[in-house]
């Protein structure tokens, strides 16, 4: 026989697990705020010293200095190829040059733009056969101008002058030639074409290699080319552009081998003093030429005039 127990009544109920406690129905507590960060003590992602605006602006010239470097480099190595690639003679690339030109000016334009750059280089490359050197024919770079080759720009200072100056007294004379069309026949295209030319003269007197004003102050004073830095590290500065960039760090470049050499080359830079007053006479000559045909040619325009 089995013996059936009932449940005792004395013992309390054993609570129930799932029942709501007192502790659910508390407000969960404010989150911890962090610090606010001190805005003159601002330092990188990871907590690090902060830099002082010096070095973060010096970085950041740096690397535009290196791409700059790189692009140069690039440049100069299609340079040196060009006159060794017998389909850009110089009518090939006179060609191409009108073709580009005439994409932002028309064709008339581009074509009497092509022919002023022509000018310009012949009396490089002329002078240059004066002085016993051989020369290449002109070589045109679509909207980086033209260019000439030779093994040497003379033997001396003086001669290097008589050279670069060469190109600028020519360039002058074919910009000038513009003139007589321009009254003969009222088309304002040869004014504008003789203003043109007048301002690629003046600009390229600027005295720092490579331009032309660059070899003219070697025979003049070396000095110059300090200045010719200044004038066109103003320009980049004003008004930025890649060539302009470019003659700046060309010239930079230029003019810092040739300091460091200077006492190696005493002789090549060693110019009498009647010399060097012709060098300075014939180049002011020009800049004051330029300068008075520049505010002659200039053509007022306006956005009603397009």
């Amino acid at each position: 026989m089995s013996e059936q127990r009932g449940p005792n009544l004395w013992l309390p109920p054993s609570p129930d697990p799932y029942a709501p406690s007192a502790d659910d129905f508390r407000a969960p507590p404010e989150p911890q705020r962090s610090p606010e960060p001190d805005p003159g003590r601002a330092g990188d992602a990871f907590g690090g010293e902060p830099k002082p605006w010096w070095k973060r602006a010096g970085g950041g010239l740096a690397a535009l200095g290196l791409l700059i470097a790189k692009f140069a480099a690039k440049i100069k190595v299609v340079l040196l190829l060009l006159p060794k690639l017998k389909i850009l003679t110089t009518s090939g690339t006179m060609l191409v040059s009108v073709a580009a030109y005439s994409l932002i000016w028309g064709w008339k334009f581009a074509l009497g733009f092509v022919a002023l750059l022509f000018v310009h280089e012949m009396g490089h490359v002329i002078q240059l056969r004066r002085e016993g050197v051989e020369a290449s024919a002109p070589v045109f770079i679509p909207f980086l101008g033209a260019a000439v080759w030779a093994k040497s720009l003379g033997g001396n200072a003086l001669a290097e002058a008589r050279v670069g100056l060469a190109g600028p007294v020519l360039g002058s004379v074919g910009a000038a030639l513009c003139l007589p069309l321009y009254y003969a026949s009222g088309n304002n295209l040869f004014r504008a074409l003789a203003f043109t030319g007048f301002f690629l003269n003046l600009f390229n007197l600027a005295p720092v290699t490579p331009l032309d004003g660059g070899r003219a102050a070697a025979a003049m004073s070396p000095w110059m080319w300090f200045l010719g830095l200044f004038i066109v590290a103003v320009l980049a500065f004003l008004w930025p552009n890649p060539i302009i960039i470019l003659i700046l760090l060309l010239g930079a470049l230029d003019v810092h081998r040739r300091w460091k050499t200077r006492h190696e080359m005493g002789e090549y830079y060693k110019v009498s003093k009647v010399n060097r007053a012709l060098v300075a006479a014939v180049y002011l000559g020009l800049i004051v030429a330029l300068a008075v045909g520049m505010d002659l040619t200039h053509l007022a325009r306006d956005l009603n005039d397009a």
